[in-house]
């Protein structure tokens, strides 16, 4: 890879890596939607079931368990910036990152219905969900990169 004079990182496109990254970040946000929803199942009292991550008629506020699923995403947006932070650090990828993460969940979630999402309620969570994720990602890649920027602690030089 060919490094840029005053760049931060490498500038050279590396598709096998953004693909990897890609696979990274779905792994980390599935398996993180996964414990949280396990969490919230034994807190119900519910069965375990696969309908709770990717059904659309299951997130609603109409009782407790559904209210549940929606606390789970949303904390699992958490867990998606922390991936973004690990995974990706940088700031400027993160939006990029976490539309992709969600993207992918949309044609997972259409799969497993047979139908495209036509339930508002799913659509204003993974929005939400979208944009926890990127905000709190780039919050915290930001943070890292900052604190990467060197500081001259040598003499000074007398003009």
């Amino acid at each position: 890879m060919k490094k840029m004079t005053g760049q931060f990182r490498n500038t050279t496109w590396d598709p096998l890596l953004i693909i990897s990254q890609i696979i990274a970040l779905q792994c980390v946000t599935y398996v993180g939607l996964g414990l949280w929803m396990s969490f919230m199942d034994l807190l119900v009292g519910s069965s375990r079931s696969l309908d709770h991550l990717f059904k659309y008629q299951e997130i609603h506020v109409r009782d407790f368990g559904g209210k549940l699923i929606i606390t789970a995403f949303v904390l699992n947006a958490l867990v998606g910036a922390l991936g973004l932070w690990f995974i990706v650090q940088r700031t400027k990828q993160c939006l990029d990152f976490s539309s992709t993460a969600h993207l992918i969940h949309l044609f997972v979630c259409w799969y497993y219905n047979g139908h495209f999402p036509n339930v508002f309620s799913w659509w204003l969570l993974n929005l939400a969900c979208l944009a926890i994720m990127c905000v709190c990602g780039e919050f915290l890649c930001m943070r890292t990169e900052l604190q990467a920027i060197p500081l001259n602690m040598g003499p000074k030089a007398d003009l």
